[in-house]
């Protein structure tokens, strides 16, 4: 489970006194614990992987956009630790698809639906986080999807 893997890597990190690997792994845990408290009041997940990929994805987004502002604003001191901190989130993820992967996904998917047009492309989105969620960046996946079916 990706929940160990996170464990064993702040445990590694305080070990070899890595204090910004130590603290970017915290800040997983702290946004898990979280998750997990949000998710007492609905319904149990499913999946815990998928749970925490959903949450290491959203933190990758957080920092991704916090980089690009960063570095419009000319801090370029706090764009490295928001980048340090990525590389760090990056790691627990599992391995993401290559953009023809992810349009031969896309294709096999269309055909198999009956997909379109664009009217289409909200069932090829759920078909698609459904199968590929967890190896896909679905901002990036809905360009593809935009411009498949168009």
């Amino acid at each position: 489970m990706i929940r160990d893997d996170i464990k064993a890597a702040q445990i590694a990190a305080m070990k070899a006194g890595d204090k910004e690997s130590t603290a970017a792994v915290r800040l997983i845990q702290a946004a898990l614990k979280n998750r997990d408290i949000e998710a007492r009041t609905g319904k149990a997940p499913d999946d815990d992987d998928a749970l925490v990929v959903e949450v290491l994805q959203k933190m990758v987004k957080q920092r991704r956009e916090s980089i690009e502002l960063y570095e419009k604003g000319g801090r370029d001191e706090l764009a490295a630790a928001e980048k340090a901190e990525l590389s760090v989130i990056e790691r627990f993820l599992p391995a993401q698809m290559s953009e023809d992967d992810t349009r031969a996904a896309i294709e096999a998917i269309k055909t198999e639906i009956g997909a379109a047009s664009v009217k289409d492309m909200g069932r090829v989105m759920a078909v698609l986080k459904e199968r590929h969620g967890p190896q896909l960046d679905m901002s990036k996946a809905s360009g593809l999807v935009k411009a498949a079916l168009a």
